[in-house]
């Protein structure tokens, strides 16, 4: 669409040289119908890139200057409206550039958001695969750390249970000497006296295996 505007604009500009080049024993009637045409083409391709809102003032303009041309036509003054054509020409080149430029500029800022968000987006996975990748390294540190106290734990089990094994037992003989359980009495009476044996103090032997507990 914007090629077709602009093909038809050099289009008007064409035929604005035409009428300005041709021989000056042409009919300025003429002259000024194809100035005014090309003026018109002009003001219609500017008003399709949007200058009604983009540049309204040189747009109004320029459309005021065609019909000050016109109005000169009809009265019969050729040259004032051949002047007043290639007025209202010009200021719809001037709005016609006015909207490129704009136009110009809004996709350069497009764009250039585009890459901006493209360079945040890669930043950001970049720092979520950094991130996966630390969190990766601490899973697999624990794994290996789990493993280690285990196999210690292992290690630790199998040498208690072979010193256990080898541990030799030792025999403890232990002799306890009791107090006798009767004393001796001697009772009198009138004319009898009678001694009671004394029960010797007993002894007990008591052996007890004591094994060591490995350090």
């Amino acid at each position: 669409m914007l090629l077709r505007t602009l093909f038809a604009s050099l289009l008007a500009s064409s035929a604005m040289a035409v009428a300005i080049s041709t021989p000056a024993y042409a009919d300025k009637s003429d002259r000024a119908r194809e100035a005014i045409a090309a003026a018109e083409a002009k003001i219609h391709t500017a008003e399709t890139l949007g200058t009604t809102t983009g540049s309204p003032r040189q747009t109004a303009e320029a459309r005021a200057a065609l019909a000050m041309a016109k109005e000169n036509l009809a009265a019969g003054h050729k040259s004032d409206s051949i002047a007043s054509a290639i007025r209202a020409s010009a200021l719809a080149d001037t709005a016609i550039g006015e909207a490129q430029r704009s136009k110009d500029e809004a996709v350069a800022s497009a764009s250039s958001a585009a890459r901006e968000d493209v360079a945040a987006a890669q930043d950001q996975a970049a720092a979520a695969q950094q991130q996966a990748a630390e969190a990766n390294a601490r899973a697999e540190a624990a794994q290996q750390s789990a493993a280690t106290s285990a196999a210690d734990a292992a290690s630790a089990r199998n040498a208690a249970a072979v010193a256990a094994a080898q541990t030799p037992q030792v025999e403890t003989t232990v002799t306890t000497q009791q107090p006798a359980s009767r004393s001796t009495r001697t009772v009198t009476r009138r004319t009898t006296t009678t001694t009671r044996p004394v029960t010797p103090p007993s002894v007990t032997t008591t052996t007890t295996k004591v094994t060591p507990q490995p350090y």
